[in-house]
């Protein structure tokens, strides 16, 4: 899906905002995409390396469906190179094996159904990032709402606008990871550009896909009190209702040199956040902190967690139970 002749055996890929021009024989960025004779084949179509049960909220998704499980699942390759990527195993594993691709062979149907089996309400397409497997998403994403089920994305939000089209109608809810406000940030660390993901998630807000955003913060790179208010005004100018997610960050990969995230610095994150306007700001990655839902018009508390498990939810209605304001998400 989601690519052109340009001739001279050439093929534009126009999955994520990469856009790559790839000659005949050669692969685009993701590695898991290649030209063959002319034509532009995924490499990784049906090949999961990796398939689980969660909890919604690990995506993470305190909005959407609470307390449910979600069958998530991957393939190898990733569109990003992120040196500090906490599933660089399969994230990063065609390029760091010289192109090759593993998974096992899982049809659509099976994924659905094995859906269904352990009653989830919803697909994630998550550990990896789910553009560079988006046939598979498009295929089993359409049979899952024929089934009543919702699919989700948790995604770096690389994606263009043809493929978040191709989206509409069988994608219900995304988490984007906003890694930096910092365009130097995002060609040094990850091999990509700020803007395609600031208009991913303002044009999924604006299609009716729940989002919610993530941001690791990662000492010495992104944790700067003007950088993170950029981030907590860019969400607030989308929508307020937008839950950001402020994310502790533990060495992994190759950012193994760097400290974890001081709990100082992810408090005073969500003080900015809500400085800025926005009405739910959350912590991650430190559990018993920072997790719990209040209604932003009467302070009542609305839901109680611990990591990511739901102990207590009196949103059942998408109401405040005591003042009765709408409280934003998908909650049935």
């Amino acid at each position: 899906m989601l690519w052109e002749d340009v001739g001279e055996g050439r093929v534009r890929c126009k999955l994520c905002a990469h856009r790559c021009l790839i000659p005949e024989g050669g692969r685009g960025v993701c590695l898991v995409r290649e030209n063959r004779a002319g034509k532009l084949y995924s490499l990784v179509y049906g090949r999961l390396v990796s398939q689980a049960l969660d909890p919604v909220e690990k995506k993470p998704l305190f909005h959407f469906l609470p307390g449910t499980g979600t069958l998530s699942l991957a393939t190898v390759g990733c569109n990003f190179r992120c040196d500090f990527c906490q599933n660089y195993e399969i994230s990063q594993f065609p390029r760091e094996h010289g192109g090759r691709i593993v998974g096992e062979i899982v049809e659509p149907e099976e994924i659905v159904e094995a859906a269904k089996e352990t009653s989830a309400r919803s697909i994630s397409y998550t550990y990896t990032e789910p553009t560079v497997f988006f046939e598979l998403c498009y295929e089993t994403g359409k049979l899952a709402v024929q089934e009543g089920l919702r699919n989700i994305f948790v995604t770096n939000g690389y994606m263009t606008e043809e493929a978040l089209a191709e989206a509409k109608g069988w994608l219900h809810a995304a988490n984007v990871d906003l890694k930096s406000f910092s365009e130097e940030f995002y060609r040094k660390y990850c091999g990509a550009s700020l803007q395609p993901v600031l208009d991913t998630i303002r044009r999924m807000w604006e299609a009716g896909i729940w989002v919610e955003v993530t941001t690791l913060v990662i000492p010495g790179r992104n944790d700067s009190e003007e950088e993170l208010r950029w981030i907590a005004e860019f969400l607030s100018g989308v929508s307020p209702d937008i839950p950001w997610h402020i994310s502790r960050f533990v060495p992994a990969y190759k950012a193994w040199d760097l400290p974890p995230t001081p709990l100082s610095t992810l408090r005073k994150a969500r003080e900015i956040g809500i400085s800025a306007g926005l009405h739910f700001v959350y912590l991650g990655n430190v559990p018993g902190e920072g997790e719990d839902t209040f209604c932003p018009s009467c302070g009542r508390l609305l839901i109680r967690r611990h990591g990511f498990y739901v102990l207590e939810n009196s949103v059942l209605d998408g109401h405040c139970p005591r003042c009765g304001a709408a409280i934003p998400g998908v909650w049935r």
